[in-house]
């Protein structure tokens, strides 16, 4: 368990000050309490003892344990498939089915990782058509944003997915306004680019960011509205993306049925200009 995940399972018996802590930790994580214990407590509006009390409270034999594990977490989050290696736990006589159970129970925990609340919060971002709203992903992740935008440009009008040269994001950026939403993907090993993308359209364009990653969180975290942390160990030297694609998926079907006489006749409209609509053929080969 994250230090991120043992505060939120412990906020119901923090104290007020504590909580205020808490706050401090959670608003610029992990980074923010990566701070002398002195800073942190000016930041917080605490004492000292205060936050000695909390993270004892919430399991750490002190402040340097707490800052120590803190500092685990990024070190988890820049593991190569080298790293991975080393630590890879499948069955070698029985490989598929292995990796079948092991990718059920990962499907299966991305529901105690996103809320219903926070969910539903996402939904509505992306089903509000008075929003423009723009798609990005990493190396690899941007496949998933690519497959979420696809499939958002046949439910609704105004999707845009960002290119890959970086030299065309400002023309993007430029156009943002502060009720559009930005789409992130971001997974281990983080990209800085993104992240300094991100910043800017946090400061500049005060846009609405959800940032989709992993439980050790990109440093974009610290510049996003949402952040949706997905489970991506699967014992082997690749993280997977099933948890990444299962969200997308359910996020398509939820966005498409909020106003599900818009999705069918922008679709209707959408295969009646394709210009290679699929046809049916007759057993002769000629159309239906």
């Amino acid at each position: 368990m994250t230090v991120r995940e043992t505060i939120r399972r412990e906020t119901p018996n923090l104290t007020a000050s504590e909580r205020k802590i808490a706050n401090a930790v959670l608003a610029d994580y992990p980074y923010g309490a990566l701070q002398t214990i002195q800073e942190l407590a000016e930041r917080s509006g605490v004492s000292a003892p205060s936050i000695t009390r909390f993270v004892s409270k919430i399991g750490f034999a002190g402040y340097q344990e707490f800052q120590r594990q803190l500092i685990g977490e990024l070190r988890e989050g820049s593991r190569s498939p080298l790293d991975l290696k080393a630590t890879e736990r499948l069955s070698r006589s029985d490989f598929v089915a292995d990796y079948a159970r092991r990718s059920a129970a990962i499907v299966s925990s991305m529901a105690s990782a996103v809320s219903q609340e926070q969910f539903d919060r996402i939904v509505a971002l992306l089903s509000d058509q008075s929003r423009a709203v723009f798609l990005l992903g990493g190396r690899i992740s941007d496949t998933i944003a690519r497959l979420l935008s696809q499939h958002l440009r046949q439910i609704r009008p105004r999707i845009h997915h960002l290119p890959a040269n970086q030299e065309d994001w400002p023309d993007h950026v430029m156009s943002m306004r502060r009720q559009d939403v930005v789409v992130l993907f971001d997974f281990r090993r983080y990209q800085p680019d993104i992240a300094k993308l991100a910043e800017r359209v946090a400061v500049n364009r005060r846009a609405t960011v959800i940032l989709v990653t992993d439980k050790w969180m990109s440093p974009i975290a610290r510049h996003s509205d949402h952040v949706v942390a997905l489970p991506i160990e699967n014992d082997t030297a690749w993280d997977t993306a099933l948890c990444a694609v299962a969200f997308i998926e359910a996020l398509i079907v939820k966005v498409s049925e909020a106003d599900w006489p818009s999705t069918k006749a922008r679709i209707e409209t959408w295969e009646t200009v394709r210009l290679s609509p699929p046809t049916m053929k007759n057993g002769d080969g000629t159309d239906a």
